[in-house]
């Protein structure tokens, strides 16, 4: 199994207290093919997606290559960056974000707007940051 999925799903139940896919042997499948977005993005100083199962390819109008990468401020339109990099910064202060709305847009243009999304910082086996991660099942198009 990826590190990197252990990594995603062992945070996610460290912030939440629940398990965003069930766990064992089959949990990277599981969480590749849920049908709720599930992105991350690393810790470079403009980071880029590491990230996105196909539900995230779908909305997002990308492939896997086209999606990993991409650096991840690309995902929301130029005037909803400071909004989007505020909301980061607040994730990595207070280690997630909970009920998250905001707007963003995929690869053809398509505007969406994110209902209820929940965002984590990622820590690695050394408990040190490694990305951060968003989840949100609800999603409308405007």
């Amino acid at each position: 199994m990826s590190t990197h999925v252990s990594i995603l799903l062992d945070n996610y139940h460290r912030h939440f207290g629940t398990h965003l896919v069930p766990r064992g042997e089959n949990e990277e499948a599981e969480l590749m093919r849920a049908p709720f977005v599930v992105l991350s993005h690393g810790t470079q100083a403009d980071p880029i997606f590491n990230y996105g199962n196909l539900c995230a390819q779908k909305v997002f109008e990308m492939d896997w290559d086209t999606l990993t990468s991409l650096p991840s401020r690309f995902s929301a339109e130029p005037m909803h960056r400071d909004q989007r990099a505020d909301l980061l910064h607040d994730v990595q202060t207070k280690g997630h974000s909970n009920n998250y709305q905001g707007i963003r847009i995929s690869s053809t243009g398509q505007r969406f707007l994110i209902e209820s999304a929940q965002i984590w910082m990622l820590f690695d086996s050394k408990d040190q940051p490694c990305g951060q991660a968003a989840t949100f099942s609800e999603w409308k198009y405007i």
